[in-house]
């Protein structure tokens, strides 16, 4: 796939602060963009990843909406859980987004989560928050998930590799995340710098708590959502990497005439999921949030 063309004028010049809030006892760590402004978007990534994946989005919507972007308890440099068993579920994780919205006095937003994202804003938008997400973006996403793309991720998510440098993370990680598309080198550098940990031995391993996949033994059923999706009222946007191995075209197909009636839109050249990181992927979200929907021209 041919490299895109990312002109300078496409991209803001970055303003992302960095914080932490205890949220139910938790401290999560969250990047901010554009922080003055009234309009604000709750960006939220997989579920082997950390806030740092939407920083090309972020970046780019910052000239309009204040952008939170969030590391999922176990993730990045938020605070593991002492209790995975419990924790490590969709119901808890929106929970704590409901603390983080609180404590920085956000009444209403829109919501663009990628995987694991997508359906803590599903839950989210159906229940504890209706009402407070205005527009759902569910990137690589849906109220069902192909069961043996389940369980590829949660093989390689549940057992991280460990390196004896931070090259060889990166190059597992353009590997295992070539479904993503098109990264530049830049990026591709960014995602490991900012998705590593070093441990006892010196060793590099991905950034994140191995017992988060416990989500999938003690939560089996988490990710069948279509009772919470049939709840939802705001506009609701599914962007299908083309060539998904876990949400399928059955699924988006279902989407488009149940609950919201999503508007599915499908982006070539990727698997699961679409890495949000270049101009064409960015328009239509910035589109969507805008005021295009299914019933839109």
């Amino acid at each position: 796939m041919a490299a895109p063309e990312i002109a300078a004028s496409d991209m803001a010049a970055p303003q992302m602060t960095s914080h932490y809030l205890a949220c139910l006892g938790r401290e999560i760590h969250f990047t901010q963009w554009g922080h003055d402004h009234d309009e604000v978007v709750i960006a939220w990534h997989g579920l082997a990843r950390t806030g740092r994946d939407m920083d090309d989005l972020a970046q780019a919507l910052q000239h309009r909406y204040r952008v939170i972007c969030p590391d999922t308890m176990g993730r990045g440099l938020s605070q593991w859980s002492p209790a995975p068993e419990q924790e490590y579920c969709l119901a808890f994780y929106v929970q704590l987004a409901v603390a983080l919205l609180d404590q920085l006095g956000i009444k209403r937003c829109h919501w663009v989560g990628t995987s694991m994202g997508g359906a803590i804003g599903t839950l989210a938008a159906s229940q504890a928050l209706k009402g407070r997400i205005e527009r759902l973006v569910l990137n690589d996403n849906g109220p069902s998930l192909a069961k043996p793309a389940v369980e590829r991720i949660r093989a390689y998510a549940g057992q991280p590799p460990s390196f004896a440098t931070a090259s060889e993370l990166e190059a597992f990680y353009r590997k295992v995340y070539e479904p993503f598309g098109w990264l530049s080198d830049a990026q591709w550098r960014r995602l490991a710098q900012t998705s590593t940990r070093r441990l006892p031995d010196g060793r590099v391993t991905p950034h994140y708590d191995p017992a988060m996949v416990r989500q999938f033994i003690d939560h089996p059923d988490d990710y069948e959502l279509w009772a919470a999706y049939d709840q939802i009222e705001c506009p609701v946007l599914c962007l299908r990497g083309e060539h998904s191995d876990l949400l399928l075209e059955a699924t988006t197909e279902e989407m488009r005439t149940r609950g919201p009636r999503a508007l599915v839109v499908t982006i070539p050249g990727c698997g699961h999921a679409p890495a949000l990181n270049v101009p064409e992927q960015i328009s239509i979200i910035e589109r969507f949030l805008n005021g295009w929907d299914s019933s839109s021209p």
